[in-house]
């Protein structure tokens, strides 16, 4: 503690320098940050008090230092300063954002059981899968890296997604570049999912290096198949279907992670339905019946000829015969099954996950239609 009665976790907090505390917190060796985070200023106060009272300001900054305060001095949480105030006390007192009184309300053997990742999990979610994603690049695991972005888990969601990504100026990306000496389809699939969320993580520079992530792939010498994929720009990102960035970048064909774009757009083109179409034919398949188009009587009887038009009795087919017979003509082309559609049904929920493409509209129609008019397809 220097004369002040502070030292520099107190003076830093006071000045709202989150920054310069989240470096050393990092960087410092675990007994001299234990050491600094129980020292007591001229009020009595450990850093964990002086952090509460600055902590108005929601930010992702603001909860990961919340969490490597109460992680390095547990004791804090219930520590009376001169004023017989606890953190707790004093972020309420002082209005502190919901995060940080969330945070100073848990116990300090709740904190003990539940340790950083834990604490970072509940509180603070953005921090937790931005470390799993660096812990995944470590092990260069890019399959489970596509699984997250995918949003593949009932956990996350698209806006959880795309903030780790933007996390300190996308770090994510710079750290998969870092990562990528061995090229793998599960590694391209992954870069090319990164850059159709948030193009301008090509750009981005980080804060140590103010190197962007092409740099990072040439300084840990990544491979030639991530380099070329880095050197784009985002306008070019931007205005590509995901489709054509696949079949640019990633042409295998027949592989597990192609299969289902395969399958899914073979059909569709195959069906060549308009979207009003597409759409009653897939909600028809999950119903268990179908109307008779005379009495609305719940059938599963089709018109033997055209098989388009459903009657619940011979009467009823008679009865509409008139006006039927003028539109009753066999189908041109084969029939989808039942099967067909249900597996055109679940590729449309999976293209509305996996795809993102400007302008594809707000629903798995809009985007199916989309990703069947770009003209690459037609090579698959």
């Amino acid at each position: 503690m220097n004369s002040s009665g502070t030292n520099r976790y107190h003076n830093w907090l006071k000045n709202g320098d989150l920054e310069s505390v989240n470096d050393d917190l990092v960087n410092q060796n675990l007994h001299d940050r234990g050491n600094c985070l129980k020292e007591l200023d001229y009020h009595g106060r450990t850093p964990l008090h002086v952090f509460a009272a600055h902590a108005q300001k929601l930010s992702t900054t603001l909860t990961t230092v919340g969490v490597m305060l109460v992680c390095g001095n547990l004791e804090a949480f219930t520590l009376q300063d001169d004023f017989g105030e606890t953190p707790l006390d004093i972020a309420s007192g002082n209005k502190a954002c919901a995060a940080i009184i969330r945070l100073l309300s848990c116990t300090a053997e709740e904190a003990k059981a539940l340790g950083h990742r834990g604490l970072y999990r509940r509180y603070d979610p953005i921090v937790y899968w931005k470390q799993m994603m660096f812990d995944w690049c470590k092990t260069r695991s890019w399959e489970e890296c596509v699984k997250f972005v995918e949003g593949q888990d009932d956990e996350h969601n698209d806006e959880l997604v795309l903030e780790v990504l933007k996390y300190w100026n996308s770090v994510v990306l710079h750290c998969v570049a870092q990562h990528s000496q061995k090229c793998t389809d599960w590694l391209v699939l992954l870069v090319l999912r990164i850059l159709a969320l948030l193009p301008s993580a090509l750009v981005a520079t980080d804060r140590a290096n103010n190197a962007t992530p092409f740099g990072f792939a040439n300084k840990f010498e990544g491979c030639k198949e991530i380099k070329d994929i880095l050197k784009l720009n985002p306008k070019y990102i931007s205005s590509t279907p995901f489709p054509t960035l696949l079949l640019r970048f990633l042409p295998t064909k027949h592989h597990e992670i192609y299969g289902p774009y395969n399958t899914v757009c073979q059909f569709i083109k195959h069906m060549k339905y308009d979207k009003a179409e597409l759409v009653v034919e897939v909600e028809d398949v999950l119903k268990p019946t179908r109307k008779c188009d005379v009495c609305s009587t719940a059938t599963t009887k089709a018109c033997g000829r055209c098989k388009t038009s459903y009657f619940c009795s011979a009467e009823c087919q008679k009865a509409a015969w008139k006006k039927h017979k003028k539109t009753c003509k066999p189908p041109t082309t084969p029939l989808a099954t039942e099967a067909d559609l249900r597996a055109l049904h679940k590729g449309m929920l999976l293209l509305n996950r996996c795809i993102q493409e400007p302008g594809a509209g707000d629903g798995p129609t809009s985007v199916v239609l989309d990703f069947l008019r770009c003209e690459d397809l037609l090579t698959l």
